[in-house]
């Protein structure tokens, strides 16, 4: 946890450090916007494949990614008045309220609920990545992550529910690490698996809440 509250510090520091840089020279957004996104992205893989090496990637991985956050927070912000603080507040609720179900063992990771979950999360990736080739091939946008109507709206909650699902993977993750006796970068992996799921959630949270704004 100690290791998940330094990652989660170095992301905040590193968004908000853009936020001010970019709001001064909004140049600089679509550059460090494509740096958070590819950057993120690269070092999320290494560290997923080489866990190993998670006490140096994982920080690298919270100070990228914060590049990211600050860009698009400052894009939905400028769009929405208090969306961000929004944001942040129900991400934060969210996720301690999935401790709380966790901790009480109204929901634990079996080996079905990981299955179902994970399945659930490759095929909404995927559903992405086909979203964002045809946009960026041929201008094409698919309403169901776009539209600020009913599917929409139900879309978004359904892959906020996802998100915050896997929290309770990563939970396990921790509980299951500490029981086994884990090798001690197995700290800063779990640190680093925690945040890219709560970093998931703002972001979807975010285009909800847009959503529901926009009606």
């Amino acid at each position: 946890m100690g290791k998940t509250a330094f990652l989660l510090t170095l992301a905040m520091v590193s968004a908000g450090l853009t936020w001010n840089l970019v709001a001064s020279n909004f140049a600089l957004a679509m550059p460090l916007l494509l740096t958070g996104a590819i950057g993120g992205l690269v070092i999320s893989l290494v560290t997923s494949f080489k866990r190993e090496w998670s006490p140096v990637t994982a920080p690298a991985y919270a100070l990228v990614e914060g590049l990211f956050l600050g860009v698009i927070s400052l894009m939905y912000g400028a769009q929405f008045d208090g969306i961000v603080f929004q944001a942040v507040v129900l991400t934060v609720a969210v996720a301690i309220g999935m401790l709380a179900l966790y901790t009480m063992g109204v929901l634990r990771p079996t080996e079905r609920f990981r299955s179902i979950v994970m399945a659930a999360t490759v095929g909404i990736a995927l559903f992405y990545l086909v979203a964002f080739v045809l946009n960026l091939a041929f201008h094409i946008q698919i309403p169901l992550i776009h539209s600020s109507g009913p599917l929409g709206i139900g879309f978004s909650l359904f892959v906020v529910a996802l998100a915050a699902f896997n929290l309770i993977i990563d939970f396990g993750m921790f509980e299951e690490g500490e029981q086994s006796g884990a090798p001690r970068y197995m700290e800063w992996y779990c640190g680093f698996a925690l945040l890219v799921t709560l970093v998931w959630l703002y972001i979807e949270i975010l285009r909800l809440l847009s959503k529901l704004r926009e009606r």
